[in-house]
């Protein structure tokens, strides 16, 4: 899979978390059989950049920790076979507020926002207990591929 980074400048990650996320990214495209040429786009932002998409698109006017846009519809294939799952945006300041707060590493939380990123992508939500169930199951095992439990570290 192909995971293209867009991170804001003043924003960093270590090179060993970029390729977990990308371990990730390609575990859930196997997990749910999709072709290893799929595309998701990673932005990595502060809270001002999260706040304002989460405005206009959510009309919610406050920041929030990640956000998912989908690009891929009921036809499948976009252009030229290309296969585009769409857009995670993860807020670095609230992963690390949310890291303290959970008593767990920034990378656990990073870790964790982009997985439940990519499953709403892939068509997961939690809008009642049994799709809630659903997607922390998910979660956890795709967090294990980079040996993070959802509730720890």
């Amino acid at each position: 899979m192909a995971v293209s980074f867009n991170i804001e400048e003043g924003q960093a990650l270590p090179p060993e978390l970029l390729a977990d996320l990308e371990r990730l990214a390609e575990a859930a495209l196997l997990r749910h059989s999709l072709p290893a040429e799929a595309e998701v786009s990673l932005m990595l932002c502060a809270d001002e950049t999260i706040h304002a998409l989460n405005k206009q698109w959510r009309s919610v006017d406050s920041p929030t920790d990640v956000l998912s846009f989908p690009l891929l519809d009921d036809e499948g294939f976009g252009a030229e076979g290309e296969l585009l799952l769409g857009d995670v945006v993860i807020s670095l300041e609230r992963a690390a507020s949310q890291a303290v707060n959970f008593g767990h590493s920034v990378k656990r939380e990073i870790l964790y926002l982009f997985t439940h990123g990519i499953l709403h992508l892939l068509g997961y939500d939690h809008h009642n207990d049994s799709e809630r169930q659903k997607m922390r199951e998910m979660e956890e095992l795709l967090l294990a591929v980079v040996e993070v439990e959802r509730r720890g570290l």
